[in-house]
């Protein structure tokens, strides 16, 4: 069984997740399929069906989280240190190119949130971060080619 790496805020995250699923959207759907139930002819009830597709969704993604939370390895950031780059580290990076800075936290993959900074640890640029230290140059493949990019600094927070 693989292990899902995650940070304690990631993990808390996807656990409020699946106690919103379990509390209030798995009992509405429910309720919405009982009222369906009441309009008659369930082969024409487009509400019925839809109330089902729904609850089929949401039993769905209750597994998945569930499965994601069983197999997780919670990482404390607060408690890593040292210069070389992996889960968890806040990366400051310059492009080469534009010296555009930049700065990322490397997180699970269902943290990412590029808009928050925080890429997946599979993503193409974290993938080519790890193991290297300050002043090391990666290339990363974009789609709009290679770009390399030194890094400033390694913080844990």
């Amino acid at each position: 069984m693989e292990k899902v790496p995650m940070t304690d805020e990631g993990y808390r995250a996807l656990d409020d997740q699946l106690k919103q699923l379990k509390s209030v959207e798995r009992p509405a759907v429910i309720a919405a399929i009982a009222e369906a139930r009441e309009h008659g002819d369930l082969s024409e009830n487009a509400e019925y069906h839809a109330a089902k597709e729904r609850q089929g969704w949401i039993e769905g993604s209750i597994a998945e989280i569930e499965d994601k939370l069983s197999r997780s390895q919670v990482i404390d950031v607060s408690k890593l240190s040292g210069s070389a780059v992996k889960f968890g580290a806040t990366v400051h990076l310059v492009d080469e190119d534009t010296e555009e800075e930049s700065v990322y936290k490397i997180v699970g993959e269902d943290e990412a949130d590029v808009k928050a900074r925080k890429i997946s640890i599979a993503s193409p640029i974290a993938r080519a971060l790890i193991s290297k230290e300050v002043g090391d140059v990666v290339e990363v493949n974009t789609p709009g080619g290679v770009k390399a990019y030194e890094i400033l600094k390694v913080e844990w927070k």
